[in-house]
């Protein structure tokens, strides 16, 4: 697979979101099909994992993913690079002395966790307003100085909150929702982003499935984990009015004789150049199938002709940046 760089670390050009193997999608897969499945995505060419230390069952504990991505990984580990994250709740920088001290606790975690001495990068899950980017920032600048981190970043905050952070320590990369329905990060973002070499890592870059056509207005998710219950574009109204995107979509794929997904992915990787989507699935099949969008290329003829239907396609539904939680745990409707 061809590679990319988030600043100067070096990826696949499609990374894998390992979250719905223990959060998200509803039942979780047993452990050992979860690891088979990640070592297959290995196997097939992508050297990028994204974890969290959230990531549990139901969030009802920390590191459930982080553990099956080290078991993995773990003998091939200077062959992957490794993103997981943190989040910060407001009293836990008093309680250690620090912001430093705190990012640097839940580190430990996650490395053991992990079972690696260093992470590739290093998120900010979310962005707390009660303690300022800059110590967040001056923090990861400490831990990239001590070799226990390789590069940082934010995930989900505005162009103003990563300018703060950027100024203290070079953000390696910015996880923010980006996909075909959700482009507000054009507008600032990405210009940022390309002018201070900052990779973007769009999660949700298939729009929690919808783009793969296979969500329909019969589709029923699970009741309990399943955020795409909270997803905007995913009501049974919004399906409906959404359907031109996929007939756009379908018209491309039946050309290139891609899928749907495909052509979604193709689409993000031709229009920018430091993009790295990470789609995720509990599916094996639909993993290598995310991952097989690195062997579709449009040409520019196809890009200008796509980019141009879809600027005729009215979308229905926004999530939109949700740039704080002051949450203990993540809210999994903003996922």
């Amino acid at each position: 697979m061809k590679t990319r760089k988030l600043r100067d670390i070096e990826v696949s050009e499609i990374g894998m979101g390992c979250m719905a193997f223990s959060h998200g999608y509803g039942q979780i897969p047993e452990e050992t099909y979860s690891i088979s499945a990640i070592r297959k995505a290995y196997d097939y060419g992508c050297t990028f994992f994204d974890t969290a230390e959230v990531y549990s069952p139901n969030l009802s504990g920390i590191g459930h993913n982080e553990r099956i991505v080290g078991k993995a990984l773990h003998d091939v580990r200077r062959n992957v690079v490794l993103a997981t994250k943190l989040h910060i709740a407001t009293e836990e920088p008093q309680k250690d002395g620090s912001v430093y001290k705190t990012l640097r606790r839940h580190l430990e975690g996650s490395l053991e966790r992990l079972q690696t001495d260093y992470a590739d990068l290093y998120y900010l899950h979310r962005f707390n307003p009660d303690i300022p980017i800059e110590d967040v920032a001056d923090g990861m600048g400490k831990l990239i100085e001590e070799g226990l981190i390789r590069g940082w970043g934010l995930s989900q905050v505005a162009v103003d909150t990563l300018k703060k952070a950027h100024e203290v320590t070079p953000v390696s990369a910015l996880q923010n929702i980006y996909n075909m329905l959700e482009r507000d990060c054009e507008k600032e973002i990405f210009p940022y982003c390309m002018e201070n070499h900052i990779g973007v890592v769009p999660f949700s870059p298939i729009a929690s499935g919808f783009l793969s056509g296979k969500i329909t207005v019969d589709t029923k998710f699970e009741k309990v984990d399943d955020v795409r219950n909270f997803v905007p574009q995913l009501s049974k109204e919004n399906i409906a009015l959404n359907q031109p995107i996929l007939d756009v979509l379908a018209k491309f794929s039946r050309a290139k004789g891609a899928t749907n997904a495909q052509i979604s992915l193709a689409w993000m990787l031709a229009k920018y150049p430091n993009v790295v989507p990470i789609p995720g699935s509990k599916n094996e099949g639909r993993i290598l199938e995310n991952l097989g969008a690195s062997k579709v290329t449009l040409t520019s003829g196809e890009f200008t002709e796509l980019e141009a239907a879809l600027a005729k396609c009215v979308i229905h539904g926004h999530r939109g940046t949700v740039e704080s939680s002051k949450h203990s745990f993540l809210d999994v409707k903003n996922q």
